[in-house]
């Protein structure tokens, strides 16, 4: 498997296997007088937060989210967003091995991060997750606005999402939650129980479902991909699987 070549990439590595373990300090007067709270909110290095975390949760987080810096160039007041791109990726890659140390075997880290480190950062999730762990690239937009300082504006982030085993073994782990039945309801008392509509529409191409579309005994209308061919159409509208509207 391809991996990314830095400056300083042997030292890192080493660094990351050799991070000393720090002992959290309670602080008593912030914990509501709870004798063994649920949560945790640290204060300090986050390199050293989570070697803390690791004898206490080593294996067995489900969910993980990082927002780290997207060296912009940058200078805000708490963090250094304007590292040299082998610092960065110095900074970056121990932290992400923690991570992969404290992810449960059907948990999900998931990760923001812009253009600017987006596709080395790839690279790295890569090699410290998994090239075959991974499950997805999310892009969410974060304007509407125009962006004219650009060549090309700049209008979505990114989130890259990996497990601690491939897409399907962790499908089968998401699907054992509870379902969201949220949008779903039963009008008309479908014997089957609670039920939403969704488009009929179809992705990819199949020539049996491409171009009509039954409409009861009228003829057949010319129309985009279905999910499935003319001739089953009829079936789903006898058993009401397909609604017309």
């Amino acid at each position: 498997m391809p991996t990314l070549e830095w400056m300083t990439r042997g030292d890192d590595v080493r660094a990351a296997a050799q991070v000393p373990y720090r002992l959290l300090e309670a602080r008593s007067e912030l914990d509501g007088g709870d004798a063994d709270p649920a949560n945790m909110l640290i204060q300090g290095d986050n390199l050293d937060a989570l070697k803390a975390l690791m004898p206490y949760f080593k294996g067995a987080v489900k969910c993980i989210y990082i927002d780290p810096p997207y060296n912009t160039r940058s200078a805000f007041e708490h963090y250094d967003d304007n590292l040299e791109h082998s610092q960065w990726l110095a900074m970056i890659y121990p932290r992400l091995v923690l991570l992969r140390d404290l992810l449960a075997e059907d948990g999900s880290i998931w990760v923001s991060i812009d253009d600017n480190e987006g596709h080395y950062l790839k690279v790295i999730l890569d090699e410290v997750f998994g090239r075959r762990n991974f499950l997805a690239e999310v892009i969410w937009q974060k304007r509407t606005s125009r962006e004219n300082r650009a060549a090309i504006g700049l209008a979505h982030d990114t989130v890259l999402a990996y497990g601690k085993v491939p897409p399907v073994e962790w499908k089968a782990f998401r699907n054992t939650l509870p379902p969201n039945l949220n949008g779903f309801s039963n009008p008309d008392g479908d014997r089957r129980g609670p039920w939403r509509s969704i488009p009929f529409s179809a992705q990819g191409y199949a020539i049996t479902a491409c171009g009509y579309i039954a409409r009861g005994d009228s003829p057949l209308i010319a129309q985009p991909i279905w999910r499935v061919a003319a001739e089953h159409q009829f079936e789903q509208l006898r058993d009401r699987i397909l609604l017309r509207g």
